[in-house]
């Protein structure tokens, strides 16, 4: 009589009907495999065959244990490719289908990586505000995206996201804001800009904005958002208007329709000869990470690690090289110094910094 396969390993007659067939068979075949072996143990006493049984014995554990191991494999793969589209969202104020088409072979790269077989769709969307990614994040229409640090904390905090990694955009690890002058001003340092105006990017610019304005504030000075060019500044405070980017940032200084602008050290030094001759650095703000990748928190776990190998390893083939170049020059992405969790009690503490006189 064969053995009861009912409890074969432990298991009840139900967990067995429940685990896959690879497994199954590897289980349920077991005993019958062991009645064959001491039945032929039994043909075999007293004969030359006996004595090659241990390496008979070996061979049929090997093989019964990648049966059982195998399927193992199996499932994490169909774990890894548990989603059927990937969607990667950015933030732009602009006309959205160049942008979504500057990012796509971003994410179709990504895609294609997570699912060879093609079984993975790829998208892009593009939002018009950080508040309105944040909902496309909650509603799980976006899968990951790009931003530079500030926005990434706003969305991040509300806990629909989590940090990924960092990403090299313009060949840069980091990056800070500086806030600078005309030099026909004769504005030297910056106490010379209470009672003045000056021009920051948008409200969403990590370095044209949050990283200058923090910098004053550290320094108490008063700062205070105004409508526009003409509106009034007191004698003790600075004010501040957006002009939306850092070429009118730019050309507002340069004109001294403003005492002093901010942008990004790179945009800086992106300027031309001729532009920053007239121009004169009054500080610069510390550095923050260039750009990066976030992931919405319900996201499946093999997912999430997956798409990080990926990413972290997209330098390092052709193909991949010749997209990120194509991003914005990035270089590449790596995991962030100090880990997820110090980068947001970091930003978390610039922002309890903002406070400002309205």
């Amino acid at each position: 009589m064969l053995p009861n396969v009912g409890t074969i390993s432990g298991m009840e007659a139900g967990e067995v009907e429940r685990c896959s067939p690879v497994t199954c068979g590897a289980l349920m075949g077991f005993p019958v495999i062991c009645w064959g072996l001491f039945r032929f143990r039994q043909t075999c006493e007293g004969t030359a065959v006996e004595k090659r049984l241990p390496c008979v014995y070996v061979a049929f554990l090997i093989v019964t244990l990648l049966l059982i191991a195998g399927p193992k494999t199996e499932a994490q793969v169909k774990q890894t490719v548990s989603i059927k589209a990937l969607t990667l969202g950015v933030v732009y104020q602009s006309e959205p289908q160049p942008v979504a088409e500057h990012f796509r072979p971003l994410v179709e790269y990504a895609a294609r990586k997570l699912a060879p077989t093609g079984e993975i769709k790829s998208s892009v969307i593009v939002a018009n505000s950080v508040s309105q990614l944040i909902e496309l994040v909650e509603r799980a229409q976006v899968d990951f995206y790009l931003e530079s640090p500030f926005p990434t904390y706003l969305i991040n905090r509300t806990g629909t996201g989590r940090l990924l990694l960092r990403r090299w955009k313009g060949g840069m690890s980091e990056y800070r804001g500086v806030i600078f002058t005309s030099k026909a001003s004769r504005i030297t340092r910056l106490e010379d800009l209470r009672g003045k105006m000056i021009a920051f990017e948008d409200p969403g610019s990590t370095s044209g904005y949050f990283l200058p304005k923090l910098l004053l504030l550290e320094k108490r000075f008063q700062v205070a958002e105004k409508p526009d060019l003409s509106a009034k500044v007191l004698g003790g405070e600075i004010g501040y208007i957006f002009a939306s980017t850092e070429k009118n940032v730019v050309k507002l200084v340069r004109e001294e329709r403003v005492a002093a602008g901010a942008i990004s050290n790179d945009d800086y030094a992106s300027l031309d000869e001729t532009s920053k001759a007239g121009l004169a650095v009054l500080v610069e703000s510390g550095s923050v990470p260039r750009h990066l990748v976030s992931v919405r928190r319900n996201l499946p776990e093999a997912v999430i690690k997956r798409l990080k190998e990926i990413l972290l390893s997209m330098h390092q083939d052709d193909e991949g090289q010749k997209i990120l170049r194509q991003t914005d020059g990035t270089t590449k992405f790596d995991t962030l110094p100090g880990g997820e969790e110090t980068f947001r009690r970091k930003l978390n503490d610039l922002y309890h910094l903002r406070g400002e006189k309205k």
